[in-house]
């Protein structure tokens, strides 16, 4: 039975999120989501560490009494700010018995790869091998057991801020926990929606939106190649919502992201929201809503649209959408009228977590396991004898109880059992 458990973390502008996963045999399972408000984070630097951390430990405290054991260790995302993307080419001559290439050799490329020297100002978060070539044969595929004299490893060594990366990092050790491993925010995007091998024949934008900012990262040739932060997010108009109409930051929110469309030319006056002030009643329509923000959506078009112009003119482009800012609904559409290619809002398909703010977290979970078989870390995020027995326990206690049992439950569905 081939049972891994791993706690994916991402530090947002204004929320801890936590997924706990299980890759169970071939599946992958989830087995619990959390979200903490945390203001701690600004868009390149950590400005309350206390808060970060409170909410980290409130977030694995309630994960880990769900799951029926502590957790250890965790993913972490990084921001991508000031990505730097370094190019190598590491050479590796084989020389096992059998003149085959292993997993070994490939781990000893990555090292030496991870051995140059980066900008005093930037830290590593990645060495990502990008193709592999054998016998004057490229591939994106792992060249284990094949018989040659040299493997030739193309390596992307992903670098971002080197402050912001290690207080992102001293957060989630003082919470009490180790740090598994690490990737970029948009790197993970990628690697959930499967968008390096779309990136092959085309050029890919990510645009990750959230409250303070909106995180763009290019994807071409199967690569991520570049990052840049424009600091415009969902703050503005929900901060717009708030002022006109005397409301509370989550009530804006959720107003924004869930009662609202951006896209249509035409909006209803019928009321969407009734609350009261000072005893008076209140309503909001559809068609306030969107006259309130409609000043702050097109200084984000508009910004959206400069930064990606340069890159549009380069061949065929796809724009996804993700994060927070891809459950505004519309905004997809409206974002395609301006840039007039395809543009898409992204939402995982994975049960349990099918919510855009969730994706980058979500998709450390492939990042990571792409790297177990040249890795072959053995390490969970829980303590599995733990597990194990919370599991045994609850199956043996629903198998004794017969108010617990299926057939009981069923019963009192379908029947009316006398006393």
């Amino acid at each position: 039975m081939d049972k891994q458990i791993f706690a994916a973390v991402e530090i947002c502008d204004h929320e801890i999120r936590l997924i706990v996963g299980e890759f169970f045999n071939t599946r992958f399972n989830i087995i619990k989501t959390n979200r903490i408000d945390a203001y701690g984070l600004s868009c390149e630097a950590v400005v309350d560490q206390n808060a970060i951390v409170e909410a980290l430990k409130k977030a694995v405290d309630n994960a880990s009494k769900t799951i029926g054991a502590r957790i250890e260790r965790v993913l972490l995302c990084i921001p991508s700010y000031r990505v730097k993307c370094v190019p190598l080419k590491v050479r590796k001559h084989i020389d096992s018995i059998d003149g085959c290439c292993t997993a070994l050799d490939i781990k000893d490329a990555l090292k030496r790869a991870m051995q140059t020297k980066v900008p005093n100002d930037l830290a590593l978060i990645q060495a990502v091998p990008i193709k592999y070539t054998v016998n004057g044969i490229s591939t994106r595929r792992l060249p284990i057991n094949e018989r040659c004299d040299e493997l030739v490893v193309d390596v992307d060594l992903l670098c971002a801020d080197r402050k912001f990366a290690f207080d992102l990092v001293e957060c989630v050790e003082k919470a009490g926990l180790e740090v598994m491993d690490i990737a970029l925010d948009t790197f993970a995007i990628a690697k959930e929606g499967a968008l390096f091998e779309q990136a092959i024949k085309q050029n890919i934008i990510i645009l990750k939106m959230e409250r303070l900012s909106t995180s763009l990262a290019l994807l071409q040739k199967g690569k991520l190649v570049a990052c840049d932060t424009y600091r415009f997010g969902l703050n503005k108009p929900i901060g717009q919502i708030c002022d006109k109409f005397s409301l509370s930051g989550q009530i804006g929110a959720k107003l924004l992201l869930s009662n609202v469309r951006v896209d249509l030319s035409v909006y209803s006056d019928n009321p969407i929201y009734i609350y009261a002030i000072n005893g008076q009643t209140q309503t909001i329509s559809e068609n306030q809503l969107v006259k309130c923000i409609q000043g702050d959506l097109k200084i984000w078009l508009d910004g959206i649209e400069s930064l990606c112009k340069p890159i549009l003119q380069q061949g065929q482009t796809t724009v996804i959408i993700t994060g927070e800012g891809a459950q505004l609904m519309g905004l997809d559409h409206l974002l395609q009228e301006r840039l007039n290619v395809e543009v898409k809002s992204y939402t995982p398909e994975t049960l349990g977590v099918r919510n855009s703010s969730l994706t980058a977290c979500l998709g450390l979970f492939y990042a990571y396991k792409d790297q177990l078989p040249i890795t072959n870390y053995q390490v969970n995020s829980v303590d599995m004898d733990a597990f194990m027995k919370t599991i045994n326990y609850k199956a043996n206690n629903a198998s004794n109880d017969p108010e617990e049992s299926i057939t009981q439950k069923l019963k009192g569905i379908l029947f009316e059992t006398k006393k």
